[in-house]
């Protein structure tokens, strides 16, 4: 009868040990589900923490000149309210990369993408109440 009870114990100790695995796996599951939630903001979400910088009409470092109006998606309402306040040198950090910038480099999705990228860091490098998640063109013209 010995080996039988140490069989039984043998396999009530491996299902055991399959259930908890296999609880735990749940939960990590449903907390990784709710941070995705958090994650992607729906759109009324992003509208409400998105600033518009209207259009700006400056030189670039080709000679050429641009006009380009932005939104900047912050994670937050704080963050809105501080960029919409330091609005003012959200525009010059604008002006001062542009005149850096040569016509072709934002000609094509790429630059522009790369443009939006420079302008997420350094406007977080600026911001103090939350960050700025994304800065999307919403028009240009070069001329």
């Amino acid at each position: 009868m010995k080996p039988n009870n140490k069989l039984l114990s043998t396999m009530f100790l491996i299902l055991v040990t399959i259930t908890l695995v296999g609880v735990t796996v749940l939960i990590l599951l449903l907390n990784s589900k709710g941070e995705a939630e958090e994650i992607n903001p729906t759109i009324d979400e992003i509208r409400d923490s998105s600033v518009d910088i209207s259009e700006i009409t400056t030189n670039l470092y080709s000679d050429d000149f641009i006009r380009i109006s932005f939104k900047i998606q912050t994670d937050s309402k704080k963050a809105k309210s501080e960029v919409e306040k330091r609005d003012f040198q959200i525009r010059n950090i604008i002006i001062e990369e542009l005149s850096e910038v040569k016509a072709q480099n934002l000609r094509g999705k790429a630059g522009k993408q790369q443009f939006e990228s420079l302008l997420t860091l350094k406007f977080n490098e600026l911001i103090q109440e939350g960050k700025v998640e994304k800065v999307y063109i919403t028009s240009s013209v070069i001329q």
